[in-house]
């Protein structure tokens, strides 16, 4: 135990001996001669509140004294009442606490501490990083406490550690105001790198160009939420931008797969790239041109920069600790989520399943900004849309996103998949044909425009296209089919992709 002295509530000095618990017989960090130098800096000079109050929280002053007194100051600071010797005398007669910390004698002594003002930010900061420590040992004091306690799951007491470790660091990043020519640099920077390329992206590439003429890429920062119901194709239309990006553009690109395991994700991406149904690619009965194909083609993804964590019931602290290795390591310029709602805020006091996923979603946008690369979450929709009625009707509509209206209000942008051939709609009742096609609607868009345009959607590979490539046929696909048609195979059970979907047939 160590000695912690208190003035009593007496006009005189007169010290009160405290015994406070150290840690392994050390002493808890400290600096109690700075917290007194910087009460009364606080209480001497006028803007000096304004100096530390971004810095420095009551609960940071490891004296309760001191916390007490700067709670007082704080008061008046938020009413806009001057802080001073007198001032802060009155308050904490207000609040009843004038006698606890030592009374008007006590709060004179501090103002004699002050050496020199000029220093009370330098000082803020070790009393600011003297809490942090402490907090770090509680933290580490009851993860080693609950350890030792058999009672408790080991698995839980992870995700406990987890949650309680990342609110820590989440409420200690800040950021700085900065002077705006520099940004001024970088945006005329952004504009230079955009003017450089033929399609005028300031960001990544999806490989879709209808999309990217109305986004001008992924930007950097973004959170990013495609949504759809079950059948839509969410999975597939991720792992058709994982390709267009990792193969045609080596951006590097992560993807954490939630629902499927790493083996089943690259089975689909497999079929996406040779154009292999994927009921062969399962069985691993192809015909002898098949092979070919396969050969040829699954060179494009050998080497590819994609890399995937199939981490079950992933955590945001799991993904935050992943993310930071995967762009340190590998140079990662934009993570996939899929999908959202099976993630967990696990050890972050979530009261119910609509807060846990809002603090996702929230820390899902921290982490775009923090690494500041575009992150891009799959998302279920609701019910809703299955009671509504007609072509209009079965849209998804903001309204939809499933369990919290904070994934809309975190998001920068919010992209629909919608394809009316799963609801029987195979046609717009003038002449044109929805079979095959799929509408990707953006229906927010916080730094651009909204819209709606379409893609060609083969259901048999899990692929989707710009409309204009899926009728340009390569000189090799022209050999294949011809091989193909001198030796037929036997027909796959996908059939055509023109083919309408079997109710109950899900291709993610």
């Amino acid at each position: 135990m160590a000695e912690n002295k208190r003035t009593s509530n007496s006009g005189k000095s007169k010290t009160k001996t405290v015994l406070v618990p150290d840690i392994g017989g050390r002493l808890q960090p400290q600096a109690r001669e700075l917290e007194e130098a910087v009460l009364g800096a606080l209480m001497l000079e006028k803007d000096a509140y304004y100096i530390v109050s971004e810095i420095l929280k009551p609960e940071c002053f490891y004296d309760k004294n001191h916390e007490l007194i700067y709670n007082a100051v704080v008061a008046l600071a938020m009413n806009q009442r001057p802080v001073d010797m007198l001032t802060v005398t009155e308050q904490l007669r207000k609040q009843g606490d004038l006698d606890t910390v030592g009374g008007p004698f006590y709060i004179s002594q501090l103002t004699s501490k002050v050496a020199s003002s000029s220093h009370i930010e330098y000082h803020a900061r070790i009393i600011a990083q003297k809490h942090l420590a402490r907090e770090l040992i509680s933290f580490s004091s009851l993860v080693q406490g609950k350890a030792f306690d058999e009672t408790i799951d080991v698995e839980d007491l992870m995700q406990e550690a987890e949650g309680k470790l990342f609110e820590i660091s989440q409420r200690n990043i800040k950021n700085e105001a900065i002077q705006i020519d520099p940004v001024i640099v970088a945006a005329k920077e952004l504009m230079k790198k955009a003017a450089q390329q033929k399609e005028g992206l300031s960001g990544l590439h999806s490989g879709f160009h209808s999309l990217d003429k109305i986004t001008f890429g992924w930007q950097n920062s973004d959170l990013i939420i495609i949504a759809a119901r079950p059948a839509m194709g969410k999975t597939a239309f991720a792992l058709s931008m994982v390709k267009n990006m990792a193969v045609h553009y080596q951006t590097p690109v992560a993807m954490f797969s939630l629902e499927m395991s790493n083996v089943q994700l690259v089975g689909r991406l497999i079929t996406n790239v040779t154009g292999i149904p994927g009921e062969k690619i399962k069985s691993g009965k192809l015909e002898d041109y098949e092979w070919e194909q396969f050969d040829i083609k699954i060179k494009e993804l050998m080497g590819a920069p994609i890399y995937i964590d199939d981490t079950a019931s992933l955590s945001v602290f799991e993904l935050r600790t992943k993310a930071r290795r995967l762009v340190r390591e590998h140079g990662i310029k934009c993570i996939i989520i899929d999908y959202l709602q099976l993630m967990n805020a696990s050890g972050m006091n979530a009261i119910s399943r609509e807060q846990e996923v809002s603090i996702i979603s929230r820390s899902l946008k921290g982490l775009a900004k923090e690494l500041n690369i575009p992150i891009i979450a799959l998302s279920q929709l609701n019910r809703n849309v299955e009671g509504r009625q007609g072509i209009e009707g079965k849209r998804p509509q903001l309204a939809d996103l499933r369990e919290s209206g904070a994934i809309e209000q975190d998001a920068d942008m919010v992209c629909f998949i919608h394809r009316p051939e799963v609801y029987k709609i195979f046609d717009d009742g003038a002449g044109t044909s929805y079979i095959g096609v799929a509408e990707i609607l953006i229906a927010k868009h916080r730094s651009g425009a909204t819209g709606d345009f379409l893609l060609s959607f083969k259901k048999e590979h899990a692929k989707f296209m710009n409309t204009d490539d899926d009728v340009q046929v390569s000189d090799f696909t022209s050999k294949i089919n011809l091989q193909a048609s001198n030796n037929p195979p036997p027909q796959a059970s996908g059939g055509d992709f023109l083919t309408p979907m079997n109710p109950g047939e899900v291709p993610y």
